[in-house]
């Protein structure tokens, strides 16, 4: 029986290399904030100093379902991130909504 493990070494260190490449992205397509968080390599005590809050705060912020887009884009850029949104449509090219998760909305382009 052959198991994962087995037909990883017998992958050449190029493909290995980019199986493992592809898999983060699959992973990094969708997180949770403590997924984030812990995948940043930030501790909740970390990440409470650099939001000014207690580390019971972001264990609770981390469980939320529903967040004020100011409180999400604040813990995203404390990780060092940026906060875009995006509008999917069934019939059109993605949207990236500008203006709402921004301090200071930028001019919008032509």
């Amino acid at each position: 029986m052959t198991n994962l493990e087995q037909i990883r070494k017998e992958l050449s260190p190029a493909r290995r290399k980019k199986v493992e490449a592809r898999a983060a992205e699959l992973i990094a397509e969708e997180m949770t904030l403590q997924e984030l968080r812990r995948a940043r390599k930030l501790t909740q005590v970390r990440m409470a100093k650099k939001l000014g809050v207690s580390q019971d705060g972001i264990s609770k912020l981390e469980k939320r379902s529903d967040l004020l887009l100011s409180t999400l884009r604040k813990t995203v850029e404390a990780m060092g991130g940026r906060l875009s949104l995006v509008a999917e449509f069934p019939d059109r090219n993605p949207v990236v909504l500008c203006g709402i998760a921004e301090d200071e909305p930028r001019a919008r382009r032509r």
